[in-house]
């Protein structure tokens, strides 16, 4: 027969991990993200997302329902680390604290990580959190912490660039683009690069340089991933997956190089969504759109690796 503690443990092992939708204050609205807590949490890490509208389970109305975040969450619950994922500002249960498009900066989705980052750690009774970046999210952390926020504990990013934005669309209009739009869309990149705004885009790029985004486009080419990298000095993991579509191996060894003290770990056949996937761009592209795909073996568990051999503080 068991004994109160006993039922009480085996009670709690059954119940898995607490889901709480919470609210972080901000102006003009709140920002919201789901808490997810396992019993008796070692750490706590705020999971920022991609490029896009993205949500904080990782899906987007442009295509992708691989629910990445939320795997990633419930994976790292398993190893006894909590997270909050988030709705960024503008996007999905944030979409009131949406800023006017002209007065966006890259700088307020990094407040916006720092002050998660403060809510996540106060929530679970941690002195810091982590921030875990995905892609773009994985340079809003490096610009995060460029203020040295004592509130972070370090880094994880996850199928990360490792050079500015515009040597990596370059590099994706090269093999995508045909004549003459290319030339004229790496035009306006170099006009954007250099700080001024360009009034007549033509109507085929109005998706990516349309005039009310181009203020967000100059305060986001110039960062430069390995530079922000470079200057800070807390724990940092990168981990890339060698079938990513999107970003490249090469990104992750240049981050690398940037912090010979980061840990570094390349996935084999693992994607940008951080699934299984082979090199075969169709079928790669096919694990966009299923949740039920499970997160490629090894990427939770490295992860969370990490954090408990760095959790110091």
């Amino acid at each position: 027969m068991l004994t109160l503690t006993q039922a009480l443990v085996a009670a709690s092992l059954l119940a898995g991990p607490v889901s709480t939708d919470i609210a972080l204050p901000a102006q003009p609205a709140a920002l919201r993200g789901t808490l997810l807590t396992p019993e008796a949490p070692t750490a706590v890490a705020v999971i920022l997302p991609g490029s896009g509208p993205t949500d904080r389970d990782g899906n987007s109305p442009m295509g992708v329902a691989a629910s990445t975040y939320r795997l990633l969450a419930e994976g790292l619950a398993e190893q006894g680390i909590a997270t909050v994922r988030i709705d960024k500002r503008g996007i999905a249960a944030s979409a009131a604290a949406g800023l006017d498009e002209t007065r966006l900066r890259f700088d307020d989705y990094a407040a916006d990580a720092r002050a998660w980052a403060t809510e996540a750690a106060s929530r679970a009774g941690k002195p810091c959190a982590w921030l875990i970046g995905h892609s773009e999210g994985a340079l809003v952390a490096l610009k995060a912490v460029e203020s040295g926020d004592d509130k972070i504990c370090g880094l994880i990013l996850l199928s990360g660039a490792g050079r500015p934005a515009g040597v990596v669309i370059r590099e994706q209009l090269q093999a995508g683009m045909p004549e003459p739009l290319k030339t004229q869309a790496f035009a306006v990149l170099t006009e954007l690069e250099a700080g001024r705004t360009v009034a007549d885009t033509p109507p085929a790029l109005a998706a990516l340089f349309r005039p009310s985004v181009q203020p967000y486009l100059i305060s986001w080419l110039p960062l430069d991933p390995a530079a922000l990298l470079a200057a800070y000095d807390g724990p940092v993991f990168i981990g890339q997956g060698t079938t990513d579509l999107q970003v490249t191996v090469t990104d992750a060894q240049a981050l690398a190089a940037a912090d010979p003290k980061a840990t570094l770990i390349l996935w084999d056949g693992v994607n940008h969504l951080l699934k299984t996937a082979p090199a075969d761009r169709a079928a790669n592209l096919a694990t966009y759109a299923d949740p039920a795909l499970p997160l490629a073996p090894g990427v939770a568990q490295d992860v969370a690796a990490f954090i408990r051999a760095n959790g110091k503080r």
